[in-house]
């Protein structure tokens, strides 16, 4: 989790912020559960790190 997350900044529609192994940030959208499958995707939109500097497994931060 990361507390420096600048909410204004996330699209409307963003649920979560994370950072992936490569060290690019994202926002994530609530996801969708494709019709007549058992399986869900999500679209993510590239964020700002704001100062992230942690282990990336441990960013996921859900907006409050």
């Amino acid at each position: 989790m990361h507390d420096g997350v600048d909410w204004k900044a996330a699209p409307k529609t963003a649920h979560w912020w994370a950072v992936d192994a490569d060290g690019i940030a994202h926002w994530f959208k609530s996801p969708n559960v494709a019709a007549f499958t058992d399986f869900w995707f999500t679209e993510s939109e590239q964020a700002p790190l704001f100062g992230y500097s942690g282990d990336w497994r441990e960013s996921l931060t859900k907006r409050p």
